[in-house]
């Protein structure tokens, strides 16, 4: 027999998650475009758009518990505002201030030198890197 999921559910059984029908739109919008940054406002807007109802603290939650299950990344800007990045991958960002986008800086021929020794028992997880721009 065919299976009947459609390939985002999956995605979500294998991560832990339960597919949802909210999960499975919000999913949809994020994994299915390719590698993107998202806050929760404009996921919800976007949600809206879509005419898929889920407050906006079902966005936060979710990109939660996407986040939690290794579906998405987080990256915080001074605390102000969070972005989550489809790209689970080892790479570092521009951020760029005046229009608060955030983009993609691939890893080759960066270093990142002088990280100072791990306390005991812990280890590196991932090394965060965002660079600022502002205009000329």
């Amino acid at each position: 027999m065919k299976d009947m999921f459609s390939p985002i559910q999956d995605r979500l059984r294998r991560a832990g998650l339960r597919p949802t029908l909210q999960r499975v739109a919000l999913a949809e919008m994020l994994l299915s475009k390719g590698d993107r940054h998202v806050c929760a406002e404009d996921l919800h807007a976007e949600a809206r758009a879509a005419r898929v109802p889920v407050s906006l603290a079902t966005v936060y939650n979710t990109l939660n518990q996407f986040k939690a299950a290794g579906l998405l990344r987080e990256i915080a800007i001074e605390g102000e505002r969070s972005y989550f990045d489809t790209n689970t991958s080892n790479h570092f960002h521009f951020f760029d201030q005046a229009n608060g986008e955030l983009l993609d800086i691939e890893v080759d021929g960066v270093q990142v030198n002088g990280i100072p020794e791990v306390p005991a028992g812990k280890v590196i997880d991932r090394v965060d890197v965002v660079v600022r721009l502002k205009n000329a």
